[in-house]
């Protein structure tokens, strides 16, 4: 998670929304990303969807059966919808979205039983930490 966090700085440095996202298969970082929806002008570039891509390119497959995501944010509609077409096993998190959180907080898309998998989920890993760090991103925007 301290990876994950360490590319949400990255992401509040360069003006985005700060999400850092890494997979993790046997101990090691097989892919990462951070939020790139300004710099690449896409809806879609969110940490985990370049982690998600970062991740099946290392492996050269779809699916990420054994793998685990940490992520910063509580991962959205979208992301969530990856995690489980991508069968990621277990999704660590750190702050909740209140808005759009698709773990648990507002849908619960990873724990569906209509899809054909669902994901274990943590939630609250460096949540203090993430949840400041957005704070900050979004205070800054406002100030």
């Amino acid at each position: 998670m301290c990876e994950a966090f360490k590319l949400a700085e990255k992401a509040f440095d360069e003006g985005e929304v700060p999400v850092g996202a890494v997979i993790v298969m046997e101990n090691r970082i097989i892919g990462k990303g951070y939020n790139q929806v300004e710099l690449l002008k896409d809806a879609t570039a969110h940490a985990e969807m370049l982690a998600i891509s970062a991740a099946c390119a290392t492996l050269q497959q779809k699916y990420l059966k054994h793998c685990t995501l940490y992520v910063t944010l509580e991962p959205c509609p979208m992301c969530a919808g990856a995690i489980v077409w991508s069968k990621l096993q277990r999704v660590v998190f750190g702050a909740m979205d209140e808005k759009a959180g698709s773990c648990g907080t507002r849908f619960n898309i990873t724990a569906n039983k209509d899809l054909n998998h669902q994901v274990e989920i943590i939630q609250g890993v460096m949540e203090a930490d993430s949840s400041f760090l957005l704070k900050e991103f979004f205070n800054s925007k406002r100030g």
